[in-house]
């Protein structure tokens, strides 16, 4: 061991500062607690459901569909797939490319023209009911789940682990991704990070944690704000806020919060 020592100390050091500041962000990406853990993870759907579906049972949602008028066509599944932002285009084409006959595929023509818009058009009158037939197969649950994880989850915890954030700070920015899309502009996920970022940085970059989630938070506000169907606020103010201020960032149990009037508890 002392010879080895000896060889490490002779070994002239190359790497540059930038290869130093990735190894220090991989050493404080390991030591983050992660949303990914499956009991955390539960958690994450237990308090979506909870703004998304009034109920902890996030299980039950599968078959969930309606128009909930805030212009983006029908709304369902377990993280509100809509049939105007194209997410349930694209849940229902990979479905598709697994179980060609399913009884979802002959509404592809029909989700791509009202890709974008709030119509229903050469959706109704069955195509409520086919989703609901759907959701009873083990197959379309598992694809709900995937399309969940690619889309919403995965990125928005791989990013929320990169600056440094822990399960606190991965579950704000996957409620986020959930309801405002990955996106660029100021009412998408990566707009409110930009604004957040210009007010605080986070531990990756030597942040203090806290102070850079209240600044994500009051930026996810004010995009919600901006549109009227999720000008109601509290699944930020009742509730995320609500452990920040406790300084639960790991986010564990008990857990006390009210979203839309209704008042939820994790044991």
């Amino acid at each position: 061991m002392t010879v080895l020592g000896l060889a490490l100390a002779a070994t002239p050091v190359i790497a540059h500062a930038g290869a130093h500041t990735a190894a220090a962000r991989n050493l404080l990406e390991a030591a983050v607690s992660g949303l990914d853990d499956p009991a955390k993870k539960d958690i994450a759907m237990r308090l979506v459901s909870s703004a998304e579906n009034s109920s902890l049972d996030w299980e039950a949602q599968y078959g969930y569909i309606e128009d909930i008028g805030d212009g983006r066509g029908y709304t369902a599944g377990i993280v509100g797939f809509c049939s105007g932002t194209g997410d349930m285009l694209k849940l229902v084409e990979r479905y598709t490319g697994r179980d060609a006959h399913n009884a979802l595929a002959a509404y592809l023509p029909a989700l791509r023209e009202v890709d974008g818009t709030d119509s229903h058009d050469g959706l109704d009158p069955g195509f409520t009911r086919d989703w609901v037939k759907a959701a009873t197969t083990e197959a379309f649950r598992r694809m709900q789940r995937d399309e969940r994880d690619r889309v919403y989850f995965d990125p928005a915890v791989r990013g929320a682990k990169a600056d440094g954030l822990r399960t606190l700070g991965q579950f704000a920015y996957y409620d986020a991704y959930v309801m405002h899309g990955e996106g660029d502009d100021e009412a998408s996920f990566g707009g409110i990070r930009r604004a957040a970022l210009a007010k605080a940085q986070p531990p990756s970059r030597g942040g203090d944690e806290v102070v850079y989630l209240n600044a994500f938070m009051d930026a996810r506000v004010r995009a919600m704000k901006r549109e009227v169907a999720h000008s109601d606020t509290s699944r930020v103010d009742t509730a995320q806020r609500v452990f920040l201020r406790k300084g639960n960032l790991d986010l564990a149990p008990p857990l006390d919060w009210r979203v839309y009037g209704d008042d939820f508890h994790i044991g």
